[in-house]
């Protein structure tokens, strides 16, 4: 430590909208000295984004309030350019030469993040690993063969690491499963920038956008706000909506993706093509006003890790409905109360809630205030608390080893 201070490096693959008040909040921590090193600079550039198929720039700052740098590429890339890779000399010297106490990595799935991960391990610094997975199956380990192979390289990575920092008590099951003492992991909490988005959405004239939307001001509206992608299963939501038939209602889809000319097709064919609206892809700033002009979020995902979308709504007063392969299940949704959780796939299940919600506006308004509430405690502020303690456990946890060793 420096002037009492930890000096941690973050790793990150690139800059994402989520993490710049978390890093600048660690910035101005008394206890951290951080500096992020990013491996390229996709979302920050404008690029064209291979999920939502349009060219995204994300028009919130995403490099200001926190000391950043990019590693120097040794090869050519896409969506932001150029990267170091796996055999980056640049990153070597980074860890070697940093004078780090502690090495956060976020995410250990692209090169980097292994080349890091090797160099701590051999440099004998602790590192620090973080995961909002709350289950073994994803969209790629799907069979018990794959998620039994999963279970044991991923189980090994995280009991190497010195802490883990998880986003849900979801994930820190999670991770207790794969191996870990519980005594190492540290709930960390996925959060937004709540005061961000509270200040927005007070701004919001929701009855000026749902004049924008040709939607009346009184209508029952659900909202699907994610990628039009199949493991987002937006078609369930449609399907759904449809069977709940509830008079007057809207459905809006916020988002784009390869899905999209498929579920207008299906919107046509279910005659809803006037209640049925697609925004495509919104930007961060404009999405406050989507979350408030709307009664209700379904997010009827077969994998998500966590759903920020959920964290985001909730703020704006929109309660949720999640799938059971939702990770902010755990934490954020509670039935009844913030929304209400049901069966992934089971589209009549889906079509009952959503006909039983948005016919019940007194309960809808509770359910806007419940919310809100649950947010205030789910803070960026406590996750940057959080990281000093896990920080604060990887160090010692290292210097007992070290003792140990010698």
């Amino acid at each position: 430590m420096n002037d009492g201070k930890y000096r941690v490096l973050l790793l990150c693959e690139h800059p994402v909208q989520y993490n710049t008040i978390l890093w600048s909040l660690q910035a101005r921590h008394p206890k951290l000295d951080i500096l992020v090193a990013y491996c390229s600079m996709r979302g920050a550039l404008a690029a064209m984004h291979p999920e939502f198929g349009v060219e995204v720039k994300w028009d919130v700052p995403l490099l200001e309030g926190y000391p950043w740098k990019l590693i120097d590429s040794s090869k050519t890339g896409q969506n932001g350019g150029a990267r170091p890779g796996f055999f980056s000399k640049a990153l070597w010297r980074l860890v070697r030469d940093g004078g780090f106490d502690a090495i956060y990595v976020g995410g250990y799935y692209f090169p980097e993040a292994w080349r890091v991960l090797l160099a701590a391990k051999r440099l004998g610094i602790p590192y620090i690993l973080s995961t909002d997975v709350h289950a073994l199956e994803s969209r790629r380990a799907r069979n018990p063969f794959s998620r039994a192979i999963k279970k044991a390289i991923v189980g090994r990575i995280f009991r190497m690491a010195g802490a883990v920092s998880t986003g849900s008590t979801g994930a820190t099951a999670y991770v207790q499963s794969l191996g870990v003492p519980a005594e190492r992991i540290v709930l960390g909490r996925n959060t937004v920038d709540n005061s961000w988005w509270a200040a927005r959405a007070a701004e919001v004239d929701r009855v000026a956008v749902r004049r924008a939307w040709s939607i009346p001001a009184d209508a029952p509206v659900a909202l699907f706000c994610a990628k039009l992608q199949s493991w987002k299963r937006p078609g369930d939501l449609l399907e759904a909506f449809a069977r709940a038939n509830v008079p007057g209602s809207h459905l809006v889809f916020a988002g784009d993706g390869p899905l999209r000319r498929e579920l207008e097709q299906r919107a046509g064919s279910l005659g809803l093509g006037d209640r049925v609206h697609f925004l495509g892809f919104v930007n961060q700033s404009g999405l406050p006003a989507v979350y408030v002009a709307s009664d209700l979020l379904v997010l009827p995902s077969d994998y998500e890790p966590f759903g920020l979308v959920v964290n985001e709504a909730m703020i704006c007063g929109c309660p949720a409905v999640v799938s059971d392969r939702v990770g902010a299940k755990y934490d954020l949704v509670r039935e009844g109360v913030t929304g209400s959780i049901y069966p992934c796939g089971e589209v009549e299940t889906l079509a009952d809630t959503i006909r039983s919600l948005l016919s019940d506006r007194p309960r809808l308004a509770q359910m806007s205030a419940a919310a809100r509430e649950r947010l205030k405690s789910w803070t960026p502020e406590m996750n940057v608390e959080s990281f000093v303690e896990t920080v604060e456990l990887a160090v010692n946890r290292n210097s007992r080893t070290k003792k140990k060793v010698h």
